[in-house]
């Protein structure tokens, strides 16, 4: 959310409602063929282990890749972003600007002990931190949408309509859930056929309604200047109307989005790291797997600071179009057509839709070198 609206403000209000539509099109079909594989096997696996069976060793190393390099690229984006949240709340504060390396650094060190504690610190403290994110989400649209200037929203640009497809997509990414939904409904397809709908559509609404709100208030050569700087959407709001408290409301919201993304995608990384590489979670194995998962990413978020609109494009663009559109598509092909395991179909559309997925999945990646 803090990056939508700076790749979108180019291209306008009216472009960025249809590149935000598609995406959210493509990630629901590619979520309901996620759901066929896994009620194929009828347990609780992962995405590789789906792979694994379908696609053979190829399938497995590219989703591991695939795996490691989308998770790693979001906590880059995390913990760039973090930085410069973190040393503008140190600097109202106190009056002293850090570095936004050392914002960062503390980010990693404050919620990296989270991490360590488990997923019974994180689920006790992420729940205070949604009561947050909703508050400031709610206060951000009540004020913000008295000094909405239609005449902004009235911009587009048709030609930079592309910009935001792959933040859209990763923003799209619920996937990795469908197991454990599958085990949590019991197999139940209209349940789960049901959540993955309208849990992708309550996301998408919330969506337009910040990028109204945003794209309304700040003119789009605002959204040029942060996206040249690597800046996120508060930073935008804060040059367009000064010294405002609905930017200091913003800067909450952004700070609690960050941290529940920034909890939520860890958490699982380790879990994932744990179960991959046969780590137990004892105390010297939830360090190493701490360090893991944070080491790098701080490293890269460190050497290049303004590195977070980048990343989260990266996400996108490579890591998320594969992991969570070609491979499922792929997966069903074989699974239907090859293995005969596709008796019981979830998405319609045969071959054909599944051709045009690939080719949007290919198309998407293609942006990215132009």
């Amino acid at each position: 959310m803090l990056g939508l609206p700076v790749l979108s403000g180019q291209a306008g209000f009216s472009p960025s409602i249809v590149m935000f539509i598609l995406c959210w099109l493509f990630m629901v079909c590619t979520g309901l063929l996620l759901l066929e594989v896994n009620l194929w096997y009828g347990e609780e696996i992962s995405i590789i282990t789906m792979a694994t069976r379908t696609l053979g060793r190829s399938g497995k190393f590219v989703s591991w890749f695939v795996f490691l390099f989308l998770f790693y690229s979001l906590m880059v984006a995390y913990i760039a972003a973090s930085g410069s949240l973190i040393t503008d709340f140190i600097g109202e504060a106190t009056g002293y600007y850090w570095h936004s390396n050392l914002g960062g650094l503390l980010f990693c060190l404050l919620f990296g002990l989270l991490l360590y504690l488990g997923t019974g610190a994180i689920d006790w403290f992420n729940r205070l931190l949604m009561l947050g994110l909703i508050i400031s989400y709610m206060s951000l649209v009540i004020v913000g949408s008295s000094r909405v200037n239609s005449e902004f929203l009235m911009h587009h640009d048709w030609s930079a309509a592309t910009l935001v497809i792959p933040a859209v997509i990763v923003s799209f990414g619920f996937h990795n859930l469908v197991p454990s939904l599958t085990t949590y409904f019991h197999g139940d397809i209209k349940s789960l056929k049901r959540s993955i709908i309208w849990g992708s559509t309550i996301p998408l609404i919330i969506y337009l309604v910040w990028e109204w709100i945003i794209l309304g208030i700040v003119p789009f050569q605002g959204f040029q200047i942060a996206r040249d700087k690597g800046e996120i959407a508060t930073e935008a709001l804060r040059s367009a109307v000064g010294a405002s408290w609905i930017v200091d409301v913003a800067q909450i919201f952004a700070f609690f989005a960050i941290v529940t993304s920034f909890l939520s995608v860890a958490l699982s990384f380790v879990d994932f790291l744990a179960d991959g590489l046969n780590i137990k979670k004892t105390p010297k194995g939830k360090i190493i797997l701490s360090l893991l998962v944070l080491g790098p990413p701080l490293i890269c978020a460190l050497l290049y600071p303004t590195i977070f609109l980048k990343a989260l494009n990266t996400a996108g663009g490579f890591g998320a179009v594969i992991l969570f559109g070609i491979l499922p598509a792929l997966m069903v092909w074989k699974g239907r057509y090859n293995q005969n395991l596709g008796k019981l179909q979830i998405l319609p559309g045969g071959k054909p839709l599944l051709i045009i997925i690939i080719i949007f999945a290919i198309w998407v990646m293609l942006l990215q070198f132009i």
